[in-house]
This record gives C-alpha cells, structure tokens and sequence, in this order.
C-alpha cells in the first residue's frame, strides 16, 4: 500500500458507504464522478468517527459537507426562510432538487 495522505479521514466502513452513496443525488454525471473521486480521495475505512457530521432527514442520510450547486443553494436560502433548519434543508435540497 502507498503512503496515508495528509487529507485522508478515517471513517467506519458504514460511515464510508453513506459518504459514497450520497453520491448518486449529485445532479449530473459529472459531478456524481467528481463526488465518488472525492470520498476515495478524502476518506479511508478505518474506526467509526463520531466527528463526522451526519444526518437523516426524509429517510435519507448524507455525511460531511454537501457540495450544493446553484439551484441547491436557492433551495436552502428558500426553505430556511420556510422555517425549516438549513440541516434539514441542505440534506432536502440535494436530494430531491
């Protein structure tokens, strides 16, 4: 095996299947690719990390910082303006936008 890069985040091996899953609610191919590329990249199966931001919402889980474009972005500013928390919002924009 190669050398651990410095940006590498150890995650459990569910926590790695969610960051990965996540993935195919990305809006184009591209950025699907760019997504899976990233989780290789960033984290490495290791130990369950309790740092690792995740959440639930709509029955869908998403881990980490979500990479929203645009269009996600008016979503959340719309939903949170709705009253809805921007957590709940960015997981409901991404996923269903």
């Amino acid at each position: 095996m190669g050398k651990r890069r410095a940006a590498e985040t150890t995650v459990s091996a569910a926590q790695y299947k969610i960051l990965y899953n996540q993935c195919r609610y990305a809006d184009t191919r591209k950025a699907r690719r760019q997504c899976r590329l990233a989780v290789r990249t960033n984290y490495r199966i290791g130990a369950y990390n309790e740092n690792l931001d995740c959440r639930t919402y709509s029955g869908i889980t998403v881990c980490g910082t979500l990479k929203l474009n645009k269009r996600e972005r008016r979503c959340v500013a719309y939903l949170v303006k709705a009253g809805l928390t921007e957590r709940r919002a960015e997981v409901e924009c991404y996923a269903f936008v």
